[in-house]
């Protein structure tokens, strides 16, 4: 997981328009939705609220990780900062002024500035360290205003619920208890051998447990060229750092120099995590299969 870094913030003040002088309105909610047209208010409101943007997709199989597990921190630091959550699909000019090369990303705005927090989808416990992080910097920048759901506001139609053993993987990610996480979709799939969120949930948790307690940066600095081990590891880093198409092409390097199946089947792993949409992915099945043939 990246570190906090405010000194790579990106200046988003040009995206707001003028500030005007207006009467004191009610606080927004902890969560929010925003839009290209909306986005504006949101840098104005960083200037006195920490916000915390979650860029994501609806084809995204790790957004639907990461998502919950954001939208119920939000409620736990009871307004402490504010989740503003996109749908880059939907609002291109915000996912190109944060600069988007994969999803999920996450980016914190402090006074008008974008600070970069991470990508793809991590467990609880680390994410907390970066809001903790974060909070800390925007205290020692004045930046301390909260907010908080407002009376009589109209509620969001709340979230599907999810299948029973889905709902049970979910929890397990958000503890970190990756084995458990498996076993509860493992026996999903057993139940529904045609279940692809389940499929692409256990390959996700099942990269998540190999890069335990590992930096993702080292991983792929200590890949060592003809080592298949080494290079499944720092393709596993790529991907869960929201590198796609790095680890693709790693993979497909590796399936040219003869380890063909294990780089292939790790391959196909991805692309369920990944979904089939993704363009990267498209890419990937075609360079695989010229590799491959």
């Amino acid at each position: 997981m990246n570190s906090l870094n405010v000194h790579g913030a990106v200046d988003l003040s040009s995206l707001a328009a003028p500030r005007r002088t207006a009467a004191p309105t009610a606080r927004p909610g902890i969560v929010v939705d925003v839009t290209d047209a909306t986005f504006d208010s949101l840098v104005q409101r960083s200037a006195t609220v920490p916000i915390v943007v979650d860029l994501w997709a609806e084809w995204c199989q790790p957004c639907k990780t990461l998502g919950p597990i954001l939208e119920r921190l939000a409620a736990e630091y009871g307004g402490r900062f504010q989740l503003a959550k996109i749908d880059v699909d939907a609002n291109p000019q915000v996912a190109a002024a944060f600069q988007v090369q994969s999803i999920p990303t996450v980016v914190a705005l402090l006074g008008g500035q974008a600070v970069p927090l991470f990508q793809g989808a991590h467990p609880e416990a680390q994410i907390r360290q970066v809001l903790d992080q974060l909070l800390a910097v925007a205290a020692q920048n004045g930046i301390t205003g909260t907010v908080g759901a407002v009376d009589g506001e109209p509620e969001q139609a709340p979230e599907p619920e999810l299948p029973p053993l889905h709902s049970e993987g979910q929890a397990a990610i958000e503890a970190g208890d990756w084995a458990a996480a498996e076993d509860a979709y493992r026996r999903a799939l057993k139940e529904n051998p045609a279940d692809a969120d389940a499929k692409a949930a256990l390959a996700q948790v099942q990269m998540l447990a190999r890069l335990d307690g590992l930096d993702p940066a080292a991983v792929v600095a200590g890949a060592r060229e003809g080592d298949l081990d080494s290079q499944l590891l720092a393709a596993d880093a790529e991907l869960a750092t929201g590198q796609y198409r790095a680890a693709f092409d790693r993979l497909i390097d590796v399936v040219r120099t003869g380890e063909r199946e294990p780089a292939r089947k790790r391959l196909v792993e991805y692309f369920d995590i990944v979904g089939s949409s993704h363009p990267d992915v498209a890419l990937a099945r075609r360079n695989l299969a010229a590799a491959l043939y």
